[in-house]
């Protein structure tokens, strides 16, 4: 029998431990991260295990699976612990899906995707949905898209490209040239050529910093020590637009996104034009979803966007990141909270992070 003292010191253990939380909540987003076993039934569990909770003096916290089996424990048979996660699951089966999106000459219907998981086509979708961000229909069309820019960059004829891109009638692709491309196919293989984008070049306290607008919305904040060197920047994205110097009216926008950077609790809402690959927006859309004053780790947005192990492509979707602020790539930091990879500068980010844990 444990002795009082011995009571209180397991129970004070397990209470002090984070991880105990986590097991209360049983949040799934802890699965994979640790594992706990319950003494009273030799059973180990994931952190999500629905079982009936355990007395904190009875629990002891594992690394993983095969220390909590060394250590005399079983797999709990209710969450299947020594088993793939069903975040997994889900993550493997949208895997595939999105592979036949990717290697199929016309987009498969969702019947054709939903056949190898087993799942109901309305099950399937909402999957889907929760792990990519996106639902399969515009998965295909983000694919297409990327698919359409490869092409004309390779410089083909643009009906080629049309078609090679998996577009099976060119007045399919024409109908939604601007949402794919911002411009028209010519104008985009041109490298933007007749294609107005209004910028500016202000001041903050961070540097110089320019702001970017196309016809559909901010393209481009950039910060920068050098205010011609973001004028190049923005010149070599679109070689052969028409950069146009914003007026009065412009300049109060480039004011708003100023305001904003020296006083986040004011907010920034704004219209913006995001290109990238679907992979990209979907990180950018976990990365909007970031609180200001709250930080996330490479490895925590992959976990939401349901690829965990997709941590150096967050890294890089991040760096490519066109819309500072606006797109908050700065609240997101290393697994042990360290500030890295900011485009623009780690002091930059740092001198962001600061402001909006004041507001």
């Amino acid at each position: 029998m444990k002795t009082p003292e011995r009571h209180v010191a397991l129970v004070a253990d397990t209470l002090n431990d984070p991880r105990w939380v986590a097991v209360q909540a049983r949040d799934a987003r802890a699965d994979g991260r640790f594992f706990y076993s319950v003494r009273t039934t030799g059973v180990y569990c994931r952190p999500s295990c629905v079982s009936r909770p355990a007395r904190p003096e009875n629990v002891a916290f594992h690394d993983s699976a095969a220390t909590a089996e060394r250590a005399g424990f079983r797999p709990c048979k209710r969450c299947k612990p020594d088993q793939p996660s069903l975040q997994e699951q889900h993550a493997a089966m949208v895997t595939e899906a999105c592979r036949l999106i990717e290697n199929a000459e016309t987009p498969p219907t969702l019947e054709q995707l939903t056949k190898p998981t087993g799942l109901s086509p309305f099950h399937f979708h909402r999957v889907f949905k929760a792990v990519t961000g996106v639902t399969p229909k515009q998965y295909a069309a983000a694919h297409r898209a990327s698919r359409m820019r490869s092409e004309l960059d390779r410089g083909g004829s643009v009906t080629e490209a049309i078609f090679d891109a998996g577009y099976n009638a060119s007045s399919r692709f024409y109908e939604t040239s601007n949402q794919v491309l911002g411009m028209t196919p010519s104008s985009y293989r041109a490298g933007g050529i007749d294609h107005d984008i209004r910028f500016a070049i202000g001041e903050c306290s961070l540097g110089a910093i320019l702001v970017a607008q196309s016809g559909r919305g901010v393209c481009a904040i950039l910060f920068g020590d050098d205010p011609d060197a973001l004028a190049r920047d923005l010149q070599d994205r679109f070689p052969r637009a028409n950069l146009i110097g914003g007026d009065h009216a412009f300049e109060q926008l480039v004011a708003q996104v100023v305001g904003f950077v020296e006083a986040p609790a004011i907010g920034l809402d704004l219209p913006l034009d995001v290109r990238g690959t679907a992979f990209q927006q979907r990180v950018w859309q976990a990365l909007r979803e970031i609180p200001a004053g709250v930080t996330a780790s490479y490895s925590e947005v992959a976990q939401r966007i349901g690829s965990p192990k997709a941590v150096r492509a967050v890294a890089g979707a991040c760096a490519a990141n066109m819309l500072a602020v606006a797109i908050p790539c700065h609240r997101v930091v290393r697994n042990d909270g360290a500030l890295s990879g900011y485009r623009w500068g780690v002091e930059r980010k740092r001198a962001l992070l600061k402001r909006e844990a004041q507001a």
